[in-house]
């Protein structure tokens, strides 16, 4: 069986796909993984593992916290088989 090497995602990825999929007002993606390192999950590589979502978005409103983030869970779900394994989403 072949094995091959799926890129990390990058801050710009989580980005597009955020603002594609919730159209936010506001968005900051900041990836945290260099301070993971050396951590189960953490990639090697010092980025692509460990992401902080700050994000308002219309989409949220009358939703209660764990549906918002639901939302973005949904919308980011794609990079975990690219290795992105923790998300702290902040919502506004």
């Amino acid at each position: 069986m072949s094995m091959t090497t799926t890129p990390l995602p990058r801050t710009a990825d989580l980005e597009a796909a955020l603002r594609e999929a919730l159209k936010p007002t506001v968005l900051e993606v900041i990836d945290e993984s260099a301070a993971h390192a050396g951590h189960a999950g953490a990639g090697d590589e010092g980025y692509g593992t460990h992401f902080r979502v700050r994000i308002a978005s219309p989409l949220f409103a009358g939703k209660p916290r764990v549906a918002q983030h639901r939302l973005v869970y949904d919308a980011l779900h794609i990079f975990i088989a690219q290795g992105l394994h923790a998300i702290a989403i902040e919502t506004l």
